[in-house]
């Protein structure tokens, strides 16, 4: 098995949340993920992934929103600088396709979660190197991880949705094997 590294400069963490039941506020973490994935294309199934978000890079475009995620009402970036997944097993479902199952730490609170994964191909770069690329997504249940705050509205329903979107782009760099030993 092959020890890949996360580009930090192709690998992008994203989210999304309805608003006032109505609409949908998108955000992302400016930070690149960091990680690694013990992955062949061979095995899929043996695949093992680690990978950490910087929870204070936190990004939705508007500052003070950010402010408040960043605060002890949702990351509390000061206290728990981390988001980090960690992958227990994986079902292929398809050539192209698994279901990657893990522990996610929010706020040190860990529970799984299951991420669907596409495997979007393996290429050779221009440096001599091979990536691999992947997409994943899963919904969350905020609550579960602890991020309770929420504000009732007058028309009925909640400031913030329960239900949170989890988008993941990575593309991974091989590490040469003189450089695994």
């Amino acid at each position: 098995m092959a020890t890949w590294n996360f580009d930090p400069t192709h690998t992008y963490a994203s989210f999304s949340a309805r608003h006032m039941m109505v609409t949908t506020v998108r955000g992302r973490f400016d930070a690149a993920p960091t990680g690694t994935l013990v992955f062949d294309p061979a095995n899929p199934a043996a695949t093992v992934v680690e990978a950490t978000i910087d929870a204070s890079s936190v990004h939705t475009g508007l500052a003070d929103r950010d402010g408040h995620l960043k605060s002890p009402d949702f990351l509390d970036v000061a206290n728990y600088p981390n988001i980090v997944f960690k992958s227990t097993r994986v079902d292929v479902t398809s050539d192209s396709t698994a279901k990657l199952h893990g522990d996610l730490t929010i706020r040190n609170v860990t529970r799984p979660v299951v991420l669907d994964v596409e495997f979007l191909g393996l290429t050779n770069d221009p440096w001599g190197g091979k990536r691999a690329g992947f997409s994943a997504e899963a919904k969350i249940n905020r609550e579960d991880w602890g991020l309770t705050w929420n504000m009732a509205i007058e028309a009925g329903g909640v400031l913030v949705g329960k239900d949170i979107k989890l988008n993941l782009d990575v593309e991974a760099i091989l590490v040469p094997e003189t450089a695994q030993a």
